[in-house]
């Protein structure tokens, strides 16, 4: 069961990964002017920022949480290195896709950016290494046998 949801909230959180730091990318580039060096829009700046550290932050807790399935992290591993590869393999076709897939707009430039830039091959690559833990894809019955022995000598039984 519990891979089961594993694989259901990795399914959620791959395109919530991807469009959020897409959308992030995309709103803090229009909120400064590079050549004048300055911000153009704190507002959209400190916004695109904290959904950055959302994503981020998401991104790390996939990746260190021990009582996670490791199919949370493996599925939108899988999803960013399998589209870091059609970019390397038909970059034309991979850089036409987001234009077929809504939302369109600013997002499509963003996710155009991030996969040339090699952004999701490197969150990719970050969230399989959780699945290399034999300990993740066990059972969590030893830590449950753990933690009542521990109670138990710590109630004096």
């Amino acid at each position: 069961m519990r891979h089961a949801f594993g694989f259901l909230l990795g399914v959620l959180l791959t395109p919530a990964l991807a469009y959020g730091a897409a959308w992030g990318y995309v709103q803090a580039g229009q909120s400064f002017d590079g050549a004048g060096q300055e911000i153009t829009d704190s507002t959209r700046m400190y916004g695109a920022f904290a959904l950055l550290a959302a994503v981020g932050l998401v991104t790390g807790v996939i990746i260190v949480a021990r009582w996670a399935s490791p199919l949370v992290s493996l599925v939108p591993a899988l999803a960013l290195l399998g589209l870091s590869v059609y970019f390397l393999v038909d970059p034309g076709g991979m850089l036409d896709l987001p234009g077929k897939v809504p939302p369109a707009g600013d997002l499509d430039f963003g996710l155009r950016m991030l996969m040339g830039s090699g952004i999701y091959a490197m969150m990719g690559f970050a969230l399989l290494m959780p699945t290399w833990a034999p300990r993740r894809w066990g059972a969590d019955r030893e830590d449950e046998e753990e933690a009542a022995e521990a109670y138990y000598s710590a109630v004096g039984r």
